[in-house]
Protein backbone atom coordinates (compact mmCIF):
# COMPACT_ATOMS: atom_id res chain seq x y z
CA UNK A 1 0.00 0.00 0.00
CA UNK A 2 2.48 2.40 0.72
CA UNK A 3 4.28 1.15 -2.30
CA UNK A 4 1.64 2.47 -4.36
CA UNK A 5 0.92 5.71 -2.62
CA UNK A 6 4.70 6.39 -3.40
CA UNK A 7 4.37 5.60 -7.37
CA UNK A 8 1.48 8.04 -7.18
CA UNK A 9 3.03 10.23 -5.89
CA UNK A 10 6.02 9.92 -7.80
CA UNK A 11 4.04 9.85 -11.19
CA UNK A 12 1.55 13.13 -9.67
CA UNK A 13 5.16 14.71 -9.72
CA UNK A 14 6.56 13.99 -13.15
CA UNK A 15 2.86 15.20 -14.75
CA UNK A 16 3.22 18.70 -12.63
CA UNK A 17 6.76 18.90 -13.66
CA UNK A 18 5.76 17.97 -17.65
CA UNK A 19 2.77 20.70 -17.31
CA UNK A 20 5.06 23.30 -16.22
CA UNK A 21 7.95 22.45 -19.00
CA UNK A 22 5.53 22.54 -21.74
CA UNK A 23 3.88 26.02 -20.10
CA UNK A 24 7.56 27.34 -20.51
CA UNK A 25 8.23 26.51 -23.80
CA UNK A 26 5.07 28.00 -24.88
CA UNK A 27 5.29 31.21 -23.01
CA UNK A 28 8.85 31.60 -24.42
CA UNK A 29 7.63 31.39 -28.51
CA UNK A 30 8.14 34.76 -29.85
CA UNK A 31 4.73 36.37 -31.30
CA UNK A 32 6.34 36.13 -34.56
CA UNK A 33 7.21 32.26 -34.18
CA UNK A 34 3.15 32.12 -32.75
CA UNK A 35 2.37 33.43 -36.33
CA UNK A 36 4.31 30.69 -37.68
CA UNK A 37 7.35 33.14 -39.12
CA UNK A 38 10.68 31.40 -38.71
CA UNK A 39 13.92 33.34 -39.04
CA UNK A 40 16.09 31.44 -41.64
CA UNK A 41 19.84 31.91 -42.96
CA UNK A 42 20.63 32.17 -46.00
CA UNK A 43 24.52 30.87 -46.14
CA UNK A 44 25.67 33.20 -48.82
CA UNK A 45 25.74 35.84 -46.10
CA UNK A 46 28.65 33.91 -45.04
CA UNK A 47 29.89 32.98 -48.70
CA UNK A 48 33.42 33.80 -47.32
CA UNK A 49 32.82 30.74 -44.96
CA UNK A 50 32.55 26.92 -44.92
CA UNK A 51 29.21 25.48 -44.94
CA UNK A 52 30.17 23.98 -41.30
CA UNK A 53 31.28 27.77 -40.10
CA UNK A 54 27.49 28.78 -41.49
CA UNK A 55 25.81 26.39 -39.34
CA UNK A 56 28.29 27.59 -35.65
CA UNK A 57 27.47 31.60 -37.41
CA UNK A 58 23.46 30.52 -37.23
CA UNK A 59 23.62 29.26 -34.18
CA UNK A 60 25.44 32.04 -32.47
CA UNK A 61 22.60 34.13 -33.61
CA UNK A 62 20.00 31.92 -31.84
CA UNK A 63 18.76 30.64 -35.69
CA UNK A 64 17.51 26.99 -36.32
CA UNK A 65 17.08 27.16 -39.60
CA UNK A 66 19.29 27.38 -42.90
CA UNK A 67 19.29 27.45 -46.98
CA UNK A 68 22.61 26.69 -47.97
CA UNK A 69 23.51 27.86 -51.67
CA UNK A 70 24.52 25.47 -54.07
CA UNK A 71 28.41 25.20 -54.52
CA UNK A 72 29.53 26.31 -50.66
CA UNK A 73 32.75 24.84 -49.60
CA UNK A 74 31.51 22.25 -46.65
CA UNK A 75 34.38 22.95 -44.32
CA UNK A 76 36.40 20.85 -42.04
CA UNK A 77 35.55 16.76 -42.13
CA UNK A 78 34.71 16.97 -45.46
CA UNK A 79 37.74 17.01 -47.59
CA UNK A 80 37.53 19.21 -51.14
CA UNK A 81 33.33 18.38 -51.59
CA UNK A 82 31.20 21.63 -51.91
CA UNK A 83 27.32 21.48 -51.09
CA UNK A 84 25.30 20.23 -53.98
CA UNK A 85 23.71 16.93 -55.56
CA UNK A 86 27.50 15.75 -55.99
CA UNK A 87 27.60 15.42 -52.16
CA UNK A 88 27.78 11.63 -51.35
CA UNK A 89 25.52 9.63 -49.45
CA UNK A 90 27.71 10.02 -46.05
CA UNK A 91 28.62 13.15 -46.36
CA UNK A 92 24.82 14.33 -46.85
CA UNK A 93 24.32 11.96 -43.96
CA UNK A 94 27.23 13.44 -41.93
CA UNK A 95 26.02 16.98 -42.47
CA UNK A 96 22.21 16.18 -41.15
CA UNK A 97 23.64 15.04 -38.44
CA UNK A 98 26.22 18.09 -37.57
CA UNK A 99 22.78 20.31 -38.54
CA UNK A 100 20.86 18.29 -35.81
CA UNK A 101 23.90 18.86 -33.24
CA UNK A 102 23.82 22.79 -34.06
CA UNK A 103 19.93 22.43 -33.30
CA UNK A 104 19.45 23.93 -37.04
CA UNK A 105 17.77 22.42 -39.89
CA UNK A 106 18.51 22.44 -43.62
CA UNK A 107 15.21 23.73 -44.75
CA UNK A 108 16.28 24.44 -48.42
CA UNK A 109 18.46 25.38 -50.82
CA UNK A 110 19.14 27.93 -53.87
CA UNK A 111 19.25 29.57 -55.72
CA UNK A 112 19.29 27.23 -58.01
CA UNK A 113 19.40 27.66 -61.83
CA UNK A 114 20.39 24.71 -63.05
CA UNK A 115 19.88 22.75 -66.95
CA UNK A 116 17.27 20.96 -67.42
CA UNK A 117 18.83 17.64 -67.44
CA UNK A 118 20.25 18.57 -64.08
CA UNK A 119 16.28 19.35 -62.23
CA UNK A 120 16.07 15.54 -61.22
CA UNK A 121 19.19 15.77 -59.81
CA UNK A 122 18.16 18.56 -57.90
CA UNK A 123 15.09 17.37 -56.48
CA UNK A 124 16.34 14.52 -55.82
CA UNK A 125 19.27 15.65 -53.36
CA UNK A 126 16.65 17.61 -51.70
CA UNK A 127 14.24 14.87 -51.20
CA UNK A 128 17.33 13.26 -49.82
CA UNK A 129 18.45 15.85 -47.59
CA UNK A 130 14.76 16.29 -46.22
CA UNK A 131 14.31 19.56 -47.38
CA UNK A 132 10.80 21.12 -47.81
CA UNK A 133 11.68 23.68 -50.73
CA UNK A 134 14.27 24.73 -52.91
CA UNK A 135 14.82 28.32 -54.23
CA UNK A 136 15.59 28.34 -57.91
CA UNK A 137 15.37 30.46 -61.06
CA UNK A 138 14.18 27.82 -63.88
CA UNK A 139 14.67 28.32 -67.27
CA UNK A 140 10.63 29.67 -68.24
CA UNK A 141 10.95 26.66 -70.53
CA UNK A 142 11.65 24.27 -67.90
CA UNK A 143 7.92 24.73 -65.73
CA UNK A 144 6.76 21.77 -67.26
CA UNK A 145 10.03 20.01 -65.55
CA UNK A 146 9.75 21.62 -62.53
CA UNK A 147 6.01 21.30 -61.90
CA UNK A 148 5.92 17.46 -62.68
CA UNK A 149 9.14 16.42 -60.21
CA UNK A 150 7.89 19.30 -57.43
CA UNK A 151 5.16 17.06 -57.65
CA UNK A 152 6.78 14.06 -57.58
CA UNK A 153 9.05 14.47 -54.88
CA UNK A 154 6.97 16.31 -52.79
CA UNK A 155 9.27 19.16 -52.63
CA UNK A 156 7.83 23.18 -52.96
CA UNK A 157 9.72 25.04 -55.58
CA UNK A 158 10.24 29.19 -54.65
CA UNK A 159 11.00 30.85 -57.85
CA UNK A 160 13.76 33.74 -56.51
CA UNK A 161 13.78 37.17 -58.26
CA UNK A 162 17.66 38.38 -59.31
CA UNK A 163 17.72 42.07 -60.42
CA UNK A 164 18.02 41.64 -63.69
CA UNK A 165 15.47 41.64 -66.91
CA UNK A 166 15.99 38.57 -67.60
CA UNK A 167 14.90 36.87 -64.43
CA UNK A 168 11.59 37.08 -62.29
CA UNK A 169 11.91 40.30 -61.07
CA UNK A 170 8.50 41.49 -61.09
CA UNK A 171 5.35 39.48 -59.95
CA UNK A 172 3.20 39.67 -63.10
CA UNK A 173 5.92 37.43 -64.69
CA UNK A 174 6.36 34.99 -62.24
CA UNK A 175 2.35 34.62 -62.05
CA UNK A 176 1.88 34.29 -65.71
CA UNK A 177 4.27 30.89 -65.36
CA UNK A 178 2.87 29.66 -62.19
CA UNK A 179 -0.46 31.21 -61.59
CA UNK A 180 -2.14 27.90 -63.33
CA UNK A 181 0.00 25.69 -62.18
CA UNK A 182 0.30 23.11 -58.57
CA UNK A 183 0.25 24.94 -55.71
CA UNK A 184 3.55 23.72 -54.53
CA UNK A 185 5.09 26.21 -57.04
CA UNK A 186 5.52 29.98 -55.96
CA UNK A 187 8.03 32.49 -54.61
CA UNK A 188 10.91 33.94 -52.89
CA UNK A 189 10.57 36.92 -52.77
CA UNK A 190 13.95 39.27 -52.39
CA UNK A 191 12.43 42.34 -51.07
CA UNK A 192 15.73 44.05 -51.51
CA UNK A 193 15.69 42.68 -55.44
CA UNK A 194 12.45 44.16 -55.61
CA UNK A 195 13.58 47.92 -54.75
CA UNK A 196 16.60 47.47 -56.46
CA UNK A 197 14.31 46.78 -60.50
CA UNK A 198 12.37 50.04 -59.06
CA UNK A 199 9.50 47.75 -57.66
CA UNK A 200 8.10 48.72 -54.36
CA UNK A 201 8.15 45.34 -52.39
CA UNK A 202 4.39 45.95 -50.40
CA UNK A 203 2.60 46.35 -53.43
CA UNK A 204 4.81 43.16 -55.09
CA UNK A 205 3.52 40.86 -51.85
CA UNK A 206 0.56 42.03 -52.45
CA UNK A 207 0.25 40.70 -55.92
CA UNK A 208 1.95 37.36 -54.82
CA UNK A 209 -0.64 36.68 -52.01
CA UNK A 210 -1.07 32.33 -51.74
CA UNK A 211 1.76 32.08 -53.89
CA UNK A 212 4.42 33.28 -51.24
CA UNK A 213 6.67 29.96 -50.41
CA UNK A 214 9.68 32.23 -48.36
CA UNK A 215 11.31 35.62 -48.47
CA UNK A 216 14.55 36.75 -48.79
CA UNK A 217 14.19 39.80 -46.20
CA UNK A 218 16.63 42.59 -45.86
CA UNK A 219 16.65 46.48 -45.79
CA UNK A 220 18.99 48.51 -48.30
CA UNK A 221 20.42 51.81 -47.89
CA UNK A 222 19.28 54.91 -49.93
CA UNK A 223 20.37 55.20 -53.80
CA UNK A 224 22.92 58.28 -53.76
CA UNK A 225 24.63 57.03 -50.62
CA UNK A 226 28.11 55.63 -50.33
CA UNK A 227 26.68 52.57 -50.40
CA UNK A 228 23.69 52.66 -52.47
CA UNK A 229 21.16 49.86 -52.18
CA UNK A 230 23.99 47.65 -49.84
CA UNK A 231 21.73 46.00 -47.33
CA UNK A 232 21.72 47.75 -43.94
CA UNK A 233 20.37 46.94 -40.68
CA UNK A 234 16.37 46.13 -40.85
CA UNK A 235 14.64 49.44 -39.77
CA UNK A 236 17.56 51.67 -40.76
CA UNK A 237 17.14 51.61 -44.65
CA UNK A 238 13.95 52.51 -47.45
CA UNK A 239 12.25 49.46 -47.88
CA UNK A 240 10.25 49.64 -44.41
CA UNK A 241 10.26 46.88 -42.96
CA UNK A 242 7.28 47.29 -40.80
CA UNK A 243 4.66 48.01 -43.51
CA UNK A 244 5.64 44.47 -45.02
CA UNK A 245 5.40 42.63 -42.09
CA UNK A 246 1.95 43.92 -41.79
CA UNK A 247 1.13 43.19 -45.21
CA UNK A 248 2.60 39.66 -44.35
CA UNK A 249 -0.09 39.46 -41.25
CA UNK A 250 -2.88 40.74 -43.50
CA UNK A 251 -2.06 37.84 -45.90
CA UNK A 252 -2.02 35.15 -42.78
CA UNK A 253 1.23 34.14 -44.27
CA UNK A 254 3.08 31.09 -42.03
CA UNK A 255 6.88 30.61 -44.04
CA UNK A 256 10.35 31.54 -43.48
CA UNK A 257 11.95 34.81 -42.87
CA UNK A 258 15.64 34.18 -44.95
CA UNK A 259 18.15 36.65 -43.64
CA UNK A 260 20.83 37.26 -46.31
CA UNK A 261 22.53 40.02 -45.71
CA UNK A 262 24.80 41.14 -48.53
CA UNK A 263 27.18 43.65 -46.49
CA UNK A 264 30.38 43.36 -44.42
CA UNK A 265 31.08 40.05 -45.15
CA UNK A 266 34.05 39.46 -43.30
CA UNK A 267 32.24 40.02 -39.97
CA UNK A 268 28.14 40.91 -40.32
CA UNK A 269 26.78 38.86 -36.97
CA UNK A 270 26.49 42.75 -35.16
CA UNK A 271 24.25 43.90 -37.93
CA UNK A 272 22.68 40.49 -38.27
CA UNK A 273 21.80 40.47 -34.46
CA UNK A 274 20.12 43.97 -34.60
CA UNK A 275 17.73 43.19 -37.68
CA UNK A 276 16.96 40.44 -35.46
CA UNK A 277 16.06 42.25 -32.66
CA UNK A 278 14.29 45.44 -34.93
CA UNK A 279 12.45 41.84 -36.53
CA UNK A 280 11.07 40.28 -32.89
CA UNK A 281 10.38 44.02 -31.89
CA UNK A 282 7.92 45.01 -34.77
CA UNK A 283 6.24 42.02 -34.35
CA UNK A 284 5.58 41.96 -30.93
CA UNK A 285 3.94 45.46 -31.80
CA UNK A 286 2.08 44.47 -34.79
CA UNK A 287 0.76 40.68 -33.53
CA UNK A 288 -1.35 39.90 -31.42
Amino acid sequence: MKINKLLFTLFTCILLACSTFVKTKTESETKAEKQGWKLSMQSYTFHLFSVTESLDKSRELGLHYIEIYPGQRMGEGFGDAVFGYNLTTGDQNRLKGLAKEKGIKIISSGVWTPARDEWEKVFAFAKSMEMEFISAEPAREDWDVVESLAKKQGIRVACHNHPNETSYWKPEILLGYVGQRDGLLGSCADVGHFMRMGIEPVPALKELRGRLVALHFKDIAPQGESAALEDVIWGTGILNVKAMMQELKQQEFKGYFTIEYEANWENNLPEIKKSIDYFNEIAEEILE
